[in-house]
């Protein structure tokens, strides 16, 4: 059995998968483009950055979105950063349909809630170290509440149904971060790109039996 790294050339993918192989013991990381590839692993890992309407064409285009859709039914599948938002069901970046894994939409930082506590301006992408709030989940196991994730984005997943909510950060306003519900888990931050406690939380996902 192995785990699937989605290409579809728009994901952190060199990063993502040598994290996954620093945690996955014997499991083999394979990154792929091949929908049979992605239907024949035991995980699947959906990885995303740049703008939704560019990554949602190149799914399309690379006819990986059945194998997207299918896979998040039925197996343990993670989605991180734009592959997080694209399982919405409509980004107002470009105005673009996202997948429909889930009801609610991604929407811009507001420019007018952009003040921190000292009054002074946050800019926007909101880029680096912040704290999640966990909401209880199989894959904060072993990570501190509160600890610090790294980010790098400009829009959100907003409008959702609070029950999908596994972790909140605050930027200018609370926005979720984190979302769960069955075989699902998916993030906004970097789990790659944030130290030891993203290593931490891929490894519970590599471990994860939902």
């Amino acid at each position: 059995m192995s785990i699937a790294v989605i290409d579809y050339g728009m994901g952190n993918l060199r990063s993502v998968s040598k994290a996954l192989e620093h945690v996955s013991g014997s499991t083999p990381v394979v990154v792929t483009a091949d929908p049979a590839v992605v239907a024949a692993a035991e995980r699947v890992v959906f990885p995303g950055q740049g703008a939704m309407p560019d990554c949602m064409r190149e799914l399309e285009a690379r006819g990986l979105r059945a194998a997207v859709v299918q896979a998040a039914k039925d197996k343990p599948f993670l989605g991180i950063c734009v592959g997080e938002q694209m399982l919405f069901e409509c980004s107002e970046e470009g105005d673009v349909p996202g997948l429909g894994v889930f009801s609610g939409v991604v929407k811009r930082f507001p420019d007018d809630k952009m003040i921190d506590a000292r009054g002074e301006r946050l800019k926007v992408p909101h880029m680096g170290w912040n704290e999640v709030a966990q909401r209880p989940h199989a894959l904060w196991a072993g990570i501190a509440d509160r600890s610090r994730f790294y980010f790098v984005h400009s829009y959100c997943v907003q409008h959702i149904d609070p029950a999908l909510t596994t972790g909140v950060c605050d930027y200018g306003i609370p926005f979720t971060c984190a979302v769960g519900r069955d075989n699902i888990f998916a993030v906004q931050f970097h789990p790659e790109k944030s130290a030891r406690d993203g290593l931490q939380l891929l490894k519970n996902f590599v471990e994860w039996r939902p």
